[in-house]
């Protein structure tokens, strides 16, 4: 018998199982069309965010050499208005997309890490360690996540750091409990008893058994996350509790309101931030609709 090649190896062996379940799923998920319109509108505003330093530059966001007057109206110079400085809107939407969706994307990692972590933990020891978990958990679910978030960003210094963390640790109760239902779930297998037996202890059982199986799971919440946590965002933006040196579509919205747009009718002013928060959010919940029925067998049977 030949000895055994580094292709034929038991990790070789694993990570082409992995790539050739990514690509199951790709496959999978290309025949739902409101994921391909969520995946496309997604892509869209991720490379609108990425270019924005070469779209727009500091004089355009600066109040005091703003290059256009103050309520200006759709024009071709400015296909959104301009802003009470005279600032256009475009390039404030454009360049609001950064903060945005960088809070959007970190707040969803911080939830998701912390969620999993609390999840995976509680599903693997069913004693008192699992129970303190999940009546935390409980604790922190059964709490307005708004009202929370507002409470730590109103004690917090203003800035996005502290947006992320308040939405971050606010926002990880429902993952938590859907992680470990799927741990439970995995645990009554036969092949973690077999795992167990040969010496595996509770960190190899957890991260090279349990975390693979809960993974598909977190990737569908995640991208239902971010759109929370950008709506989220820029709820605490317009509440006037982030940061006040940085331009969010949120924080568009607040100076809008400062201004008093509403009651002087320059619809202009408030339309553009909020189409973009509302589309930005459809885009992830689409895709992360269609990957939840990519993954999830019984929603497959029902298409």
């Amino acid at each position: 018998m030949s000895a055994t090649t580094p292709a034929d190896s038991p990790r070789a062996l694993a990570w082409r199982r992995r790539r050739q379940a990514l690509v199951d799923v790709w496959r999978a998920y290309r025949t739902t069309p409101a994921g391909l319109v969520g995946l496309a509108g997604l892509v869209l505003f991720v490379l609108v965010a990425l270019t924005s330093p070469l779209l727009v530059t500091a004089d355009d966001l600066s109040v005091i050499r703003a290059p256009y007057e103050p309520y200006q109206p759709p024009a071709a110079a400015y296909p959104l208005g301009t802003d009470n400085f005279g600032r256009s809107l475009l390039d404030l939407v454009i360049w609001g997309s950064r903060i945005s969706l960088t809070v959007g994307f970190l707040a969803t990692l911080v939830s998701v890490a912390l969620g999993s972590l609390v999840g995976i933990v509680a599903g693997h020891f069913r004693g008192w360690a699992g129970v303190v978990l999940m009546r935390v958990t409980d604790w922190f679910l059964v709490l307005p996540t708004l009202v929370l978030a507002v409470a730590l960003a109103a004690v917090l210094d203003r800035s996005t750091f502290t947006i992320v963390l308040a939405i971050g640790v606010t926002a990880w109760p429902t993952t938590a409990r859907l992680v470990r239902a799927q741990t439970l779930a995995v645990e009554a297998r036969p092949y973690i008893e077999r795992a167990r037996a040969l010496g595996g202890g509770h960190v190899h059982v957890m991260v090279r058994h349990v975390l693979p199986n809960v993974m598909p799971l977190v990737l569908a919440q995640t991208t239902l996350l971010v759109a929370s946590a950008i709506i989220a965002e820029s709820t605490l933006a317009f509440l006037g509790l982030g940061d006040p040196t940085t331009v969010s579509w949120g924080a568009i919205l607040q100076d809008a309101r400062r201004a008093g747009a509403v009651s002087s009718g320059v619809w202009w002013y408030l339309l553009p931030p909020g189409l973009a928060i509302a589309l930005v959010a459809m885009a992830f919940t689409l895709c992360g609709r269609a990957l939840e029925v990519v993954l999830n067998p019984r929603l497959r049977e029902r298409r």
